[in-house]
């Protein structure tokens, strides 16, 4: 069936950030500043890790498709977001607002497993180096990545079929940045029990069970470093860690902060305000936790400015 025939509104509107006008401006060069570090830090990662043959193993594997997941999520609500900043009219039409939900969940999911593979990869690298090039070899890493988006897909298909079949008779307004699912179901006239139910099943599986298997893998690496004597033992596996962890902590905190412990009062604004860490802010950090707390990106990019430099002359 149709999407025309199973809504009566064309378009919606998003209200956007929770701004005076006089401070449209400000927020517009602040959030265009960091989307285009967002893309061009992920890309120079990418670049790197193309580039380095010594970048060439499964963690800076993984770290290249997170990367790309990265400009990606940010590119599907931080443009309109920003056009919007510049228009009175802030509309998207019916079906463009189910493609930017669709999308945004598939590279939220994405993300996840993203993550959870790339703990997994520090599990072996940690408590079992003897094993590592056996266990994490290409293929292994290769089906990792494809279970990865396929599970997304997967996931963003079914919350979007099942929007699709909803009705949307008169109310189009979305206190949002972006069409997110929550905020579209609230504006449905139907009956959104089945949508609730298998956005909490599918929560569990892309959200819940990777964190958990996340603390699993840090657990035992937990367990394995204290029983490593040696203090450079413990440094080394501390900063192979390091930036994983802080990545882990940015989106899952975000993610929790928002569905787990919601507020009384001002929960819209803390809606937006929450979902615009996990789709700008850590984006765009991310290239700088790789790049500064990483001893082989550093060196990658030294090897890559000295290339440059060497060139221009």
């Amino acid at each position: 069936m149709s999407l025309e025939n199973q809504s009566s509104v064309s378009e919606f509107l998003l209200l956007g950030l929770p701004i005076r006008p006089e401070q449209q401006a400000v927020f517009f060069t602040l959030f265009l500043g960091m989307y285009l570090t967002t893309v061009l830090g992920n890309l120079l990662i990418m670049l790197l890790i193309q580039l380095d043959s010594h970048l060439h193993t499964p963690m800076y594997f993984f770290l290249s498709h997170l990367a790309l997941t990265d400009i990606s999520f940010s590119s599907v609500t931080v443009p309109k977001m920003l056009m919007d900043m510049r228009t009175k009219y802030k509309s998207i039409l019916y079906e463009e607002c189910i493609s930017q939900m669709y999308f945004f969940i598939f590279f939220t999911d994405l993300d996840s497993f993203l993550i959870t593979s790339m703990a997994y990869d520090r599990y072996v690298a940690i408590c079992h180096p003897l094993h590592y090039t056996v266990i994490m070899r290409e293929e292994f890493c290769v089906f990792l990545v494809a279970v990865s988006w396929i599970l997304s897909c997967a996931s963003s298909l079914s919350h979007t079929l099942l929007l699709t079949r909803l009705s949307f008779c008169a109310a189009n307004t979305i206190p949002h940045v972006f069409c997110d699912l929550a905020a579209l179901l609230k504006l449905s006239c139907s009956d959104i029990f089945l949508n609730e139910l298998v956005m909490f099943t599918v929560g569990v599986v892309v959200i819940t069970l990777p964190f958990m298997c996340i603390l699993v893998s840090y657990g035992y690496i937990g367990a394995t470093i204290l029983r490593v004597p040696s203090t450079k033992g413990i440094h080394k596996a501390l900063s192979t860690c390091g930036s994983h962890l802080s990545v882990v902590s940015l989106y899952y905190g975000s993610i929790f902060g928002q569905y787990l412990f919601p507020t009384v009062s001002s929960s819209i604004d803390k809606d937006v305000i929450v979902a615009l860490m996990y789709t700008v802010v850590t984006p765009t950090l991310n290239p700088f936790i790789y790049s500064l707390r990483n001893r082989d990106m550093k060196e990658a990019l030294g090897k890559l400015f000295s290339r440059a430099t060497f060139f221009s002359w």
